[in-house]
């Protein structure tokens, strides 16, 4: 097993760095209050990233998302990847995929997906001729909706639709969420849709299982490098903060409190790896990907819970950048399925597994 990133992964997860760094910014995002960063978008549409993971696949993706994550980036990187690029391109029929990647990947398409925290939403699919069909139902909250052009909704029985935003009988309200991903309340009535390639096997996680699988080791990237940026801003401010005539740093609770905040920053970031190899790899991800996914929920928690405490009063301030990774980490906690629903999850997964062995 060997997961190490290839020379391309790397080279697009330093230029996504760069782009990051350079323009998702303290001020700059104060500036945008909840509002998704278009001229962000454009740019690293531009610099060809969300196309990039056409080549370097799901670990690539996870790649760019630890960089955004690090800015707390106001971006779909997340979403569009996981529910439109790679979705597309390993599920799609070969018409929807010359039909719809160009676009996904070249970001004139922004995409996301309905998948609530990881059970089909109440969404009712009256089939058609054909791979079409006509969708009622509402799904709460659905991240990035008010930015998104196509949106990737699966119905009860875990077939998946793809459903455009300004069809007739589609219904998107602003939701306010703990972090700014431009959420919406998706109503569908009678709503057109077509089915994302052939119908589901049904033996096996399917399609539905497959997307569900990468948004959740998406996120897990994403959460590793929000908890990565929030560390490193601790370190920062420890180490220039004075008490008592020595910095922060000095006093050995703090050091012990930043070194169990690294290890959870680092076991999120190997099981995220970990799962996304083996899904490019074909290998079976499953149960890899609710493991990184408990990691980021749980490990994510006490990671942005600790950045916030070490900054003392200012991580309590609204204002101040160690916040917005505090209010990104707690989504992300919980946007695609509770530490203890995940648990639940893999556990009957293993026990299924076990009882199919014997």
């Amino acid at each position: 097993m060997d997961f190490t990133p290839t020379r391309e992964q790397r080279a697009a997860a330093g230029l996504a760095g760069e782009i990051f760094g350079d323009r998702s910014t303290p001020e700059r995002l104060t500036a945008l209050g909840t509002d998704a960063d278009t001229a962000l978008w454009k740019t690293l549409s531009q610099a060809g990233l969300p196309g990039s993971v056409t080549e370097t696949g799901l670990l690539g993706l996870v790649l760019l998302l630890e960089e955004a994550g690090r800015t707390t980036a106001q971006v779909p990187l997340a979403a569009t990847c996981a529910y439109g690029v790679l979705a597309v391109a390993a599920h799609g029929s070969p018409e929807q995929r010359a039909r719809l990647l160009p676009d996904l990947t070249g970001g004139a398409l922004v995409a996301t997906g309905a998948f609530g925290t990881g059970e089909p939403p109440a969404v009712r699919a009256t089939r058609a001729a054909g791979p079409t069909a006509h969708m009622t139902g509402t799904v709460p909250v659905v991240p990035w909706l008010t930015c998104a052009d196509l949106v990737l909704v699966p119905d009860a029985d875990r077939e998946l639709w793809l459903l455009r935003t300004d069809a007739p009988g589609v219904a998107v309200t602003p939701v306010a969420t703990t972090a700014p991903w431009s959420a919406g309340r998706l109503d569908l009535t009678d709503a057109p849709a077509e089915r994302l390639g052939a119908a589901p096997d049904p033996v096996g996680p399917g399609p539905y299982g497959d997307v569900l699988a990468c948004a959740r080791i998406a996120h897990a990237g994403l959460q590793a490098g929000v908890c990565a940026g929030a560390l490193a801003r601790a370190v920062a401010h420890t180490a220039e903060r004075h008490q008592f005539g020595k910095p922060l740093d000095a006093h050995q609770a703090v050091l012990v409190r930043a070194a169990d905040a690294h290890l959870d920053t680092e076991a999120i970031r190997v099981t995220a790896y970990e799962a996304a190899w083996r899904r490019d790899a074909g290998r079976g991800a499953a149960p890899h990907a609710l493991t990184a996914a408990w990691w980021a929920a749980e490990a994510g928690t006490r990671v942005v819970h600790a950045v916030q405490h070490l900054h003392g009063g200012l991580g309590a301030d609204l204002g101040h950048p160690v916040h917005r990774h505090f209010l990104w980490g707690r989504q992300l906690a919980t946007d695609l399925g509770s530490g203890a629903q995940l648990l639940e999850e893999l556990g009957q997964l293993l026990t299924d597994d076990g009882e199919e062995a014997a």
